[in-house]
């Protein structure tokens, strides 16, 4: 077997000295031989591969711990990892993208002229579906907040009922200017995730999912962990606005959520509303079941939200209805009354 001194393993796999004594300690990259006498340490030519995955890797920024992760799995799995690794960045990257813009609008003072005021007419359902013996989903459509909330879990029920009453203080809230909505939201969000952590007692496996719009008046702010889901209509045309916090779209399992074990880091944006937009809510009891396509069709084929929301759930049903589901149907309109708020 032909060695290498961490020079010149440094130089062949441009890693420096110093991180190839980083990943050493952390047993990423470990030396094939290190003498007993003097301490150096000497690598193996057939290394070079996992040094190049890994110099690579950090060049993507991904995390060190994720990298130890993704260098113990075969190629094919490896492969898909950094694919879900990579989604997840632009989709976070186009979230930062958005905040960023409307920082710049509010700093600049560049302005659209006086916003149209506007108002959501909405109606929301959960329902148990076909096969759960019982419904941990909460939904909620007051008068400015609009939620949905996918527990998970032998506490599931509790923690989605804790995180969706967290945020019900916003629906009456006076301080929903444009400009401080997000840090409300994210507020909430961090509130939301003390009542969950003190449910689930510490335990990763209970928690749940949380995405809501909540509503300034000419805007929409949006505040998304786990993987239940908006999607705005417009136009005709059906797209997703938040992205599935999973470790890959084939897996059930989540990167992010409200757990007893962790603190929430949701996804939070804010969305330019338009009359005649219409924005679902929904948890995976739908999108497993139903693809984005018929959702759409769905969406559109109703002339208001309850009849949304009923074709909607009973699609999921009419598959088998494996899960529980949960949807929230709002419409943007021109004021015409006070808003109606419904939930059945």
């Amino acid at each position: 077997m032909e060695f290498l001194t961490i020079g010149a393993f440094a130089k062949a796999s441009r890693l420096s000295p110093k991180a190839l004594r980083l990943y050493d300690e952390l047993e990423l990259l470990r030396p094939a031989r290190v003498d007993p006498g003097t301490g150096y340490r000497y690598y193996a030519r057939t290394q070079l591969r996992q040094a190049r995955l890994v110099a690579w890797l950090r060049r993507l920024g991904m995390p060190l711990a994720q990298i130890r992760a993704v260098c113990a799995l075969d190629a094919a799995d490896a492969a898909r990892a950094i694919r879900a690794y990579w989604a997840r960045v632009e989709a976070e990257t186009a979230v930062r993208r958005d905040l960023a813009a409307f920082l710049v609008d509010q700093l600049t003072g560049e302005s659209r002229g006086e916003p149209t005021m506007l108002e959501l007419r909405h109606f929301a359902h959960s329902d148990r579906g076909q096969v759960r013996p019982v419904n941990q989903d909460t939904v909620y459509a007051g008068r400015r907040l609009l939620a949905v909330a996918d527990g998970f879990g032998p506490a599931g029920a509790p923690a989605s009922s804790a995180a969706v009453e967290a945020l019900r203080y916003l629906d009456e809230s006076e301080e929903l200017a444009e400009g401080g909505v997000l840090h409300l939201l994210e507020d909430a969000v961090r509130s939301a995730g003390h009542a969950v952590q003190d449910l689930a007692g510490g335990r990763q496996e209970d928690g749940t999912t949380l995405t809501a719009l909540l509503w300034t008046g000419s805007q929409l702010a949006l505040v998304h962990i786990g993987d239940s889901r908006a999607y705005l209509l417009r136009d005709g045309q059906l797209s997703r606005i938040t992205q599935d916090h999973r470790v890959d779209m084939r897996s059930l399992l989540l990167l992010k959520a409200l757990t007893g074990g962790m603190d929430p880091v949701p996804d939070l944006r804010l969305q330019e509303a338009r009359e005649g937009d219409r924005y679902l809510l929904c948890s995976d009891g739908l999108t497993e079941v139903v693809d984005d396509e018929r959702i759409r069709e769905l969406l559109a084929g109703q002339p208001g939200p309850e009849g949304a929301v009923r074709v909607l759930v009973d699609a999921a049903n009419a598959v088998g209805g494996p899960d529980n589901v949960s949807c929230v149907v709002a419409d943007v309109v021109l004021p015409t009354r006070p808003p109606v708020s419904a939930v059945g």
